[in-house]
Order: structure tokens, then sequence, then C-alpha cells
């Protein structure tokens, strides 16, 4: 379901959603305790009032101001204030003006009956008219600068935010380069292994060339469309993997001691291409001979939100990885993937020995 109250609109809507509470409350008190007509016209302008402060300084003293020249900005609130407090006085003293006051019989007969009223001062009392200018410039002060205080701060967290959101995006279109580097880089290492091992298998065995050319052009395919859509599905991994396993087997020999393990029962999950095959390649790589007897040993587990892969191949050097002291970019550039995209969520060991080479990657997607 396509979620609605996203960024901007849920702003928008909590700001109507304010104004309708405010502007309706006259009406349950007109309700519940009869009030003047005179009280509904004080607050609705009242309110009308804040309402502009609040926005003002929301939408434009803030951005332009406060963010850029701060100096002006104090400038700006104190003649916002100033100005809104003349508008208020004028305002409530036009709606007083219509008010009904009390005449002069009804002033007196209330002073003569607090005058008989036992004990001390107290309500009921008539001591005069209250000071309804210093009341006014004491609540106009305390709610205006309320306001200031509370749009300031409600724009200062949102430019936060903003902030926060810019340099989150920053980083993902950072980290989505950087894979995408580290991802062509693989295709092309892997490609050109490949067709090593095509190039060698085709004096030996050109029925058998043929066939391998066919399960390479399978693995080009899966590069070039299921791994660009950014993840993919493990069963699609798994296929994968086993269709290069089946091309590296047609160039083995007798002496070669494979054994592959892979679920067949798993949660179908989402997982970025790639990510266990330049082991199984550096398996193949280094790992098998056709001189002397030699082995790799493949195995996965899939279990809920994880998996545990391990590859063990003998340690097989050549002439030429020696005088070069290289392994290949493979697994270097997978232990950068995995720090980009699994960070804190993965566990990565590699054993080695004069005879033996481990892999045991853990990774949890959950």
């Amino acid at each position: 379901m396509k979620n609605y109250f996203t960024g901007n609109k849920i702003k928008i809507f909590l700001h109507l959603l304010a104004w309708a509470i405010l502007l309706g409350l006259p009406i349950y008190f007109i309700k519940r305790w009869a009030v003047g007509q005179d009280f509904i016209w004080l607050y609705y302008i009242n309110t009308i009032i804040s309402g502009i402060i609040f926005y003002i300084n929301y939408l434009v003293l803030v951005p332009w101001s406060f963010f850029r020249r701060r100096r002006y900005y104090y400038i700006s609130v104190i003649v916002l204030l100033a100005l809104f407090y003349f508008i208020t006085d004028r305002s409530n003293e036009m709606v007083f003006k219509y008010v009904p006051r009390r005449n002069d019989t009804e002033r007196q007969v209330i002073h003569q009956e607090n005058k008989d009223m036992p004990g001390p001062p107290g309500p009921g009392r008539f001591f005069g008219r209250p000071p309804f200018r210093e009341i006014h410039l004491f609540n106009y002060t305390f709610t205006s600068l309320f306001l200031i205080f509370f749009s300031l701060g409600l724009r200062v967290l949102e430019r936060h935010s903003q902030t926060e959101k810019l340099q989150k995006e920053l980083e993902r279109e950072k980290l989505n380069s950087e894979l995408a580097f580290l991802k062509n880089q693989i295709s092309p290492h892997f490609f050109f292994n490949t067709l090593n091992n095509i190039y060698s298998l085709i004096s030996i065995n050109a029925a058998d060339s043929q066939k391998a050319v066919l399960k390479l052009s399978k693995l080009m395919r899966y590069l070039l469309y299921e791994s660009e859509q950014g993840n993919t599905h493990l069963s699609n991994e798994i296929g994968f993997m086993e269709n290069y396993i089946d091309l590296m087997k047609l160039r083995m020999s007798d002496k070669i001691s494979l054994k592959v393990s892979f679920p067949e029962k798993f949660e179908d999950i989402c997982i970025p291409p790639l990510l266990f095959i330049p082991f199984i390649e550096n398996a193949f790589k280094h790992g098998i001979s056709y001189r002397e007897k030699s082995f790799i040993d493949i195995s996965m587990l899939a279990n809920k939100g994880s998996i545990d892969f391990r590859c063990v191949n003998s340690m097989i050097r050549s002439r030429e990885d020696a005088e070069s002291g290289r392994s290949g970019i493979g697994l270097d550039n997978v232990n950068k993937r995995l720090n980009l995209l699994f960070p804190g969520r993965y566990e990565l060991k590699i054993n080695k020995s004069e005879t033996t080479f481990e892999v045991l990657l853990y990774i949890n997607f959950t």
C-alpha cells in the first residue's frame, strides 16, 4: 500500500490538524459554557495573529536570516513582535469598545454590597477595572516569545534532519559507486580466467570445449543481466555457482576430488550477486593439479536470514604464482564488498597452511 503521509505531506497534514483544533475550540466553549461573542472575536484575532507570527518566523526569518545573517534575524524578530503588539493592542481595543460596560448605578450597588460583606476581601468583591493593558503586554510577550522559540527550534531540527538525510544519500551514492566498481572488477577477472580454461580445453577435447562455450554464455548472461539489478535471489546465485563448477569439471582429471553441497530447501532471500564465486574461482585456480592428487570441498548452509559458506582446497602453487607472490584480485575484492555491504554482520576467516586453503564465511542478512 502506498504511503501518502511522507516528507512534506505529513508536515502539511499536522499543520492543518493543529489549525483545525485551534479554530474549533470556540465551538466547544460556546456549547459548554455559553461564552460571549466578545471572547470569541478576541480569541480568533489573537490566534490568527499568533499564527502569522509563527509562520513569518518559520518560513521567512529563520531560513533567510538565522541561517545566513544572524544579527539581522534578531533585529527582524524585535521589529516583528513590536509591530504585532500594536496590532493586537489596537484590535483588542476595538473589540472591547463594543462590549457592554456596567453603568454607574450598578457599580455603586456592587461597591455597597462588597462593603456590607463580612470578612477579608476575596473573590466576588469589586475592586475596580483590572490593569488590562499590563495583562495584555505580559500575555503577548509570553505567547509571542514561545512561538518564536518554538518555530525556530522546529526549523533548526528540520534543517538538521535534512542535512543528515543529504549526508546519508551522499554516503549511499558513494557506497553504490564503490560497489559498482568492485563488481565490475569481478566480471572481467572472472571472464579472463574462464577463457583461459576454455583455451586449455580446446586442444584436449573439441566437443567439451563447445559445451564449455555454452556454459560460459549462460554465466555471462547472468553477469550482464541478473547481477546488474543490484540484488539477486539466492537460488539464482546457487545456479550460477553450479554452472561455473560444471564448466570447471570439463577440464578436471581423475586425480582431483570434488565435493559440492548446496542446500536443496532454503529461504530464497535476496542477496548481493557474486559474493561466493571468487572463493570458488580461487579454489579451482590454485587448488587443483593434473600431476598430483588434489581436492576441492565446497559447502553451504542457508539458515533463516543467514548463510554459512565453506570452501576448502588443496594448496597447489604454480611457478607463476610463486614468482609473483599474488593470489589475484578476487579475495581482496570480496573482502571490500563485505565491509561495505555488511558492516558488523559478517565473519570471514581464511586459514592457510602448506597443504590446504580454507575459507569460512558467515553472513547475517537480517
